[in-house]
């Protein structure tokens, strides 16, 4: 909020009658309108006021109303140049008191307007390692890398590869994950960095794989404090490719990323969620679940981490039944007549109508 000085005037009114009841020195403190234009003019409740009264039956002459202008003499604490700035263009309407409470000027302000709204980062100032000065901004910040880095829906349309064989790649990975037992945003690491390196470089079938097991190394190395070492990874492949195939689609794959390895995953925005909804195990654990389950579907690789993770965890909460942020329950309170209980929403109609979607999935 830019801290403009307050205009401070002492005036004396002779023998001017408007209809408006002024004492003879009126101390008046205008501020500059929250949010009003760029351009320096002043709104107050006294120059709406003043407004009215002009246009009352009462005139107003304009050669007194310039005299009142001459009367107006600024304070110590306020330069004439500044007066000049910050008043508005014409002839002054006549003062009147103003009182602006402060609570009033900060309504307009997010601070002001979500200060009912918990925050869930409060408790957490003693541990360093949650960062709960800046963690609201490291999240503002991974939504705008995860538009950044995003995966075009279909990228495989018109390849040598498709869905299913992705499919496929995508469910050794998953083993192959669990052997080693590396962290769980190893994987989702390893799947999105082989994603953006296949929209971008078409490989053949042949290599697929080695694509597949070179991204589960970049990830690693990126995610794990010990990575699994490089014949780890051949001998996985039951030795289909040397490590010197593996180390050169290495080097392919990051100067195609431009190295540019740090994606959002689902995983970093399920537990704002979970953190958010206190949820219990079961509810966190489930969203997991269905969240890895999106892994395998090429129609779900388009949609940005954040929005993955909240459907799963959405969705988790309403099979357990603590649906409290699906809107079906909003709408089951008795202010909106409890519209998304009625037994007309389980009718034959309803069911013909989703019928073709339910085929569909």
């Amino acid at each position: 909020m830019n801290n403009f000085p307050n205009l401070e005037v002492s005036t004396e009114l002779e023998n001017i009658d408007t209809g408006v009841n002024l004492k003879a020195k009126s101390h008046v403190t205008v501020r500059r309108t929250v949010l009003e234009e760029i351009g320096n003019r002043v709104t107050t409740r006294g120059a709406q006021a003043a407004k009215k009264a002009q246009n009352t039956k009462v005139p107003i002459q304009p050669a007194k109303a310039t005299n009142v202008n001459k009367h107006l003499k600024p304070t110590a604490s306020v330069k004439p140049v500044q007066m000049e700035m910050l008043a508005p263009k014409g002839s002054s309407p006549p003062p009147e008191e103003v009182s602006m409470k402060e609570e009033n000027l900060c309504q307009a302000f997010s601070d002001a307007l979500l200060c009912k709204i918990e925050d869930i980062d409060n408790e957490d100032w003693e541990n360093p390692q949650l960062c709960s000065d800046y963690v609201k901004d490291i999240y503002q910040y991974l939504r705008q890398l995860e538009v950044l880095q995003c995966i075009k829906p279909r990228f495989l349309d018109g390849r040598d590869i498709n869905g299913r064989m992705r499919a496929i790649l995508v469910d050794w990975l998953v083993q192959v994950h669990s052997k080693f037992r590396l962290l769980q945003e190893t994987l989702y690491m390893c799947v999105a960095i082989m994603d953006r390196f296949l929209q971008v470089q078409p490989v053949c079938r042949k290599k697929l794989q080695l694509v597949g097991i070179t991204a589960l190394l970049l990830a690693s190395k990126y995610e794990e404090m010990f990575s699994p070492n490089i014949e780890d990874f051949v001998y996985i492949t039951d030795n289909a490719y040397t490590s010197s195939q593996i180390r050169e689609m290495e080097t392919f794959i990051l100067k195609e990323l431009k190295f540019e390895l740090g994606r959002p995953l689902p995983l970093h925005f399920l537990r704002r969620a979970s953190k958010a909804g206190e949820v219990d195990v079961e509810q966190h654990t489930l969203a997991k679940y269905l969240m890895e389950l999106t892994l395998l579907d090429y129609d779900m690789v388009h949609y940005h981490p954040s929005k993955v993770a909240a459907a799963a965890s959405c969705l988790s909460q309403k099979v357990l039944g603590q649906g409290k942020w699906a809107i079906k329950n909003k709408y089951s309170s008795s202010k909106l007549l409890k519209i998304s209980t009625i037994p007309q929403l389980n009718s034959k109609t309803i069911k013909d109508l989703a019928a073709s979607l339910v085929e569909r999935s």
